[in-house]
């Protein structure tokens, strides 16, 4: 497909948050920040939030990564878990082996045995719960419990909450207000300006390989802007589309003309083409490639 045409090893606006594509926008920079100085100083509950597609789970794979080998990382993406199952899954990521028909009691003791186990060998664990918005109440509370582990210094394990602003909203509850009152740092993500959409898509165009000269100028990156509102993954959406729709008639840069009918062609962009725009972009002469489906946090 495109990859050839311009000159590019993989395809630069993907929506799997590799982070080998991570831009360092303020926003993002910030709540990194924040994540990492919450996490060393041993906190217990830290809060991410941020409306759908700013990145959330492209932040918390860069956290991950950047957390040193002191600290063992539990990632949890199903957020329809119950307090049990949610139990079992941190202590199956954590190592612990659980005898099948364990009871509730017992597999905590198993699980706390193994946190022990961490600490005394210098290793601090840090559970990561993503699409927390969608948690049942339950399950958050059960949450709040299991942090109740801890030695006579410090906690046995960190938890940290990436959700949607409905979080937000779901602690508000009063019969949630004790795990509300843990969370000690908290960070709420906001979209890209103008200046850094530029920078973003330049920064992935280079790191999926292209050497050229820029595919895309000031007025599409305008346009994408205004269409997207800043949010990372409609900017990746158009993006792609708009190298689709360049590639069709065998353009060697994006052209408004191309970011309009990737307007067009997507949901949740705001739409600046005339209607007579409004039709698939793989009708340019180009077979459509469907970006891999994501979750709601991915880029």
């Amino acid at each position: 497909m495109y990859l050839q045409h311009f000159g590019l090893r993989e395809y630069p606006f993907s929506l799997t948050p590799d982070t080998s594509f991570y831009y360092n926008f303020v926003s993002h920079h910030e709540a990194l920040n924040v994540l990492l100085v919450a996490i060393r100083n041993g906190e217990g509950f830290i809060k991410v939030t941020g409306e759908v597609g700013l990145g959330k789970t492209m932040l918390c794979r860069k956290m991950l990564k950047a957390l040193g080998v002191e600290y063992v990382g539990a990632y949890i993406a199903n957020p329809q878990l119950s307090g049990s199952a949610l139990s079992a899954t941190i202590s199956a990521e954590l190592g612990v082996n659980v005898p099948p028909r364990a009871r509730a009691d017992s597999a905590l003791r198993y699980l706390n045995s193994r946190l022990t186990q961490l600490a005394a060998a210098g290793r601090h664990v840090v559970v990561v719960l993503d699409e927390a918005q969608a948690m049942p109440d339950e399950t958050l509370e059960a949450v709040r419990l299991l942090t109740n582990l801890e030695t006579e210094k410090t906690k046995l394990m960190q938890v940290v909450l990436f959700g949607q602003p409905e979080l937000d909203a779901r602690l508000a509850q009063p019969h949630l207000r004790q795990l509300k009152q843990r969370i000690t740092f908290s960070y709420r993500l906001q979209a890209m300006d103008r200046p850094a959409i530029g920078e973003y898509v330049r920064h992935r165009l280079t790191v999926a390989g292209y050497t050229g000269k820029p595919l895309f100028n000031g007025s599409c990156i305008d346009m994408v802007y205004r269409a997207s509102g800043g949010v990372p993954r409609l900017i990746n959406v158009l993006c792609h589309k708009s190298l689709l729709a360049a590639y069709g008639p065998g353009r060697r840069s994006v052209s408004p003309q191309d970011v309009r009918l990737a307007i067009s062609d997507t949901e949740g962009a705001r739409k600046l083409a005339p209607r007579w725009l409004s039709w698939p972009i793989w009708r340019s002469g180009s077979s459509a490639i469907h970006l891999p489906a994501s979750s709601e946090d991915e880029l």
